[in-house]
């Protein structure tokens, strides 16, 4: 509106017009000065007003099945093939100590002389014995070749003939008996001298020179192992019993062990022992205390790192048929319980329980939750909410690897 357009009434005079212009113009400059600031303020907020983020970009990973095996761990002890304790078969002072702890030593070696000259008289007398009795034998035998022309002829009755005969038979006896105390004076003589009855390493030797050694005693002189050769026994539970067996093929236990692939030896430091072992025996019997059953693998130790006593566990090896697998870096654990993030076809996530039936590698073996197909997000997923809208990024199997790797 222009003051000079406004139209003044005739009776006002020259002031009075004046004035009324005057208040026009601020009234005017006012309203353009309160647009002026509404155009002002609307540009201002537009500029200020922040963008809205775009969404993160994310790896997924379609969730796949396959053939894969899983490995289980049982608690093992170790033990030679031979496991023996040296005993002495006869008392007496122990002379000599040939062998020193941790030797090893071969079949037939000398460990330990017994002092032996009380077996040697014991020998020596019946050694005598025998001799006697051989010469009484003679005596007796020419007395029946003296009476026996003479009771052909009736000089003399056959009565002395037959007592002479006795006589002879006891004589023969007595020689008998004798050649058996000989023998027995030579197994004591000869357990003297105590030998290694495999090879094999020395154990501790708790008996020392001079000591005195009795069949009795209640410690070995020490033990002896061989260990060329070494056993691992472990132990399954009936349930993991009757999976193990339906594992492998065969009509029969038997069978079935020889179709059972090698197991891993894992020892005390975690570390796997170098060869593995085969599977070769099945205890016959449940343990009634344990309700677990025994199983024996034989390992090859030709260097001598096992030794009787070691521990370890048992690794075995379990096929699965179409197994879902989840790498175990798409996870996360609350409360006890694993989760992944799923994406839906609008690229949102929701978080979904899943349950883990066992590992292979550096994947999950999924029992429910998630199937083949289902597309999860790999990475980043510690600051995912329920709902979010990502932008999925389809990985490669090498960046998958990639983001294992990194985990």
């Amino acid at each position: 509106m222009n003051a000079e357009n406004i139209r003044i009434p005739q009776n006002l005079n020259n002031k009075n017009v004046q004035q009324i212009k005057t208040n026009t113009k601020m009234k005017n400059v006012i309203i353009t000065s309160f647009i002026l600031a509404l155009v002002l303020s609307s540009c201002a907020d537009k500029s200020q007003a922040p963008a809205a983020p775009a969404p993160p970009l994310l790896p997924v990973l379609a969730v796949t099945s396959e053939n894969t095996t899983t490995d289980a761990e049982y608690p093992a002890s170790i033990q030679g093939t031979v496991d023996v304790e040296i005993r002495p078969q006869v008392s007496g002072n122990l002379e000599r100590v040939y062998v020193d702890e941790g030797a090893y030593v071969t079949k037939g070696q000398t460990l330990f002389k017994i002092n032996e000259r009380p077996f040697r008289e014991q020998l020596n007398n019946a050694l005598a014995s025998l001799h006697a009795y051989e010469a009484a034998l003679i005596n007796a035998q020419l007395e029946v070749d003296k009476l026996t022309p003479l009771v052909q002829n009736k000089v003399v009755s056959d009565y002395q003939l037959k007592t002479a005969k006795a006589s002879q038979k006891i004589a023969a006896a007595n020689i008998e008996q004798a050649k058996a105390m000989v023998g027995s004076a030579k197994i004591n003589l000869g357990y003297t001298t105590v030998t290694a009855p495999v090879s094999g390493y020395i154990g501790r030797l708790p008996k020392k020179q001079g000591s005195l050694v009795s069949a009795t005693d209640v410690e070995p002189l020490t033990n002896l192992s061989d260990v060329h050769e070494v056993y691992a026994y472990f132990s399954l539970g009936e349930t993991d019993f009757i999976n193990f067996k339906a594992q492998y093929a065969g009509n029969s236990l038997g069978d079935k062990l020889k179709k059972l692939p090698p197991v891993t030896l894992v020892l005390a430091d975690n570390n796997a022992y170098p060869q593995t072992g085969k599977i070769d025996m099945v205890d016959g019997q449940f343990d009634k205390t344990t309700g677990a059953i025994t199983l024996r693998a034989t390992f090859p130790n030709a260097g001598g790192t096992l030794r009787s006593g070691n521990t370890g566990k048992i690794r075995l090896g379990l096929q699965h048929d179409d197994a879902v697998l989840v790498p175990q870096s798409a996870t996360v654990e609350m409360q006890d319980k694993v989760f992944v993030f799923t994406v839906n076809k609008e690229n949102k996530v929701a978080k979904m329980p899943i349950t883990v039936s066992g590992k292979s590698g550096t994947n999950y073996l999924i029992k429910d939750g998630v199937k083949s197909g289902d597309l999860i997000v790999l990475s980043g997923i510690d600051k995912l909410q329920e709902g979010q809208v990502i932008q999925p990024e389809k990985s490669t199997p090498s960046k998958v690897a990639q983001i294992i790797n990194k985990k």
